[in-house]
């Protein structure tokens, strides 16, 4: 069988493609797929995607015209792909149910702490020779509370770190984490937990009820030095309306490692285009905001465990079998995605 893999970076190609050997042909290739790629994958029965991926209607109709019946994307998420067109379409479609917690939360800390810290900058100024302290004060994190919208296993993870530093914790979420409230976790409605907490962390999927979950409403509860941090989804955070209140000089900083409009942008080097996206290019000019290109999860444990599922989800397909990563299977919605 050939599958065609898009938008494969470049430290995956090689495990990506000795987990194919022998089993399948895989032609990786760099770009995403979107409307203007999509042709690319004529002929392909089994496609898969990166979560930068655009998998809308006219892109699925595109595929299955050129007679792929099998998208398997290398992502937990899945907000980027029409399922009602999928399952219209008779397709089969698969992603990964969960990998490595550890990474996504491990990355959430390293935000926070260089926030925090001010590291990016101090490391800027070292590097120049310029060794003053100004502006680089930070705050013990002992002590204080932070928020954790999301404690499902990447909240959980995240929690466990925020225990060890001695924090009082909040949570929120549709279900109590039982080994969240065994480290002493307080779950809370989300107007307390954005007015009380020092460190805000979000770890919820994008949904329609999450989307703009953070908002302008949400941003004005906060504590004015409050730290967010962001590992999650670009579009649970109103970005406009964050720069609207950094410009006020409100919050203490915070990390993004994804965007709501990153697609087309993250993952890609624009070093030398000028960056029409508005909303981003302001909010590169704050000194207290660390912006990373959905990197979080990016680690050899996590990416392996990625792999080892996308490669199960081809073979479950080829032998008409279906597991939990199938969302859906020859055009049947799973009936927890109906």
């Amino acid at each position: 069988m050939e599958i065609v893999a898009f938008g494969v970076q470049a430290d995956e190609r090689a495990p990506l493609e000795k987990a194919f050997a022998g089993r399948h042909q895989l032609r990786s290739l760099d770009v995403v797929i979107n409307r203007d790629t999509a042709p690319i994958a004529h002929g392909y029965e089994i496609v898969s995607s990166s979560v930068n991926g655009d998998l809308g209607a006219d892109v699925l109709q595109t595929l299955a015209a050129g007679g792929t019946k099998m998208i398997t994307q290398r992502s937990t998420g899945f907000n980027n792909i029409d399922l009602e067109a999928a399952a219209d379409l008779g397709m089969t479609i698969g992603r990964v149910a969960d990998y490595s917690p550890y990474a996504v939360a491990e990355f959430a800390w390293g935000l926070a702490l260089a926030v925090d810290r001010r590291i990016v900058l101090a490391a800027h100024r070292t590097r120049n020779f310029d060794f003053r302290l100004d502006g680089l004060m930070g705050r013990d994190l002992r002590g204080r509370t932070v928020g954790v919208l999301g404690t499902g296993r990447i909240g959980e993870a995240f929690t466990r770190i925020a225990h060890g530093f001695g924090m009082h914790l909040l949570g929120w979420d549709i279900a109590e984490n039982p080994n969240c409230l065994a480290l002493g976790m307080t779950y809370a409605d989300k107007e307390r937990l954005f007015a009380e907490a020092d460190l805000i962390s979000l770890h919820v999927p994008l949904v329609a009820a999450t989307r703009h979950l953070v908002d302008r409403a949400a941003l004005a509860s906060m504590r004015n030095e409050a730290i967010l941090i962001n590992t999650s989804r670009g579009g649970l955070v109103d970005t406009a309306a964050l720069v609207g209140t950094l410009k006020t000089g409100k919050l203490a900083g915070v990390g993004l490692d994804v965007y709501e409009e990153e697609s087309g942008i993250f993952t890609f080097d624009k070093s030398l285009d000028v960056m029409d996206d508005d909303i981003l290019a302001r909010l590169m000019t704050f000194p207290n905001v660390l912006v990373t290109a959905h990197q979080a999860y990016f680690t050899r444990d996590a990416v392996g465990q990625i792999i080892d599922a996308t490669v199960g989800n081809v073979e479950d397909y080829l032998a008409h079998r279906t597991n939990e990563n199938m969302l859906v299977t020859q055009g049947q919605p799973r009936a927890a995605e109906r």
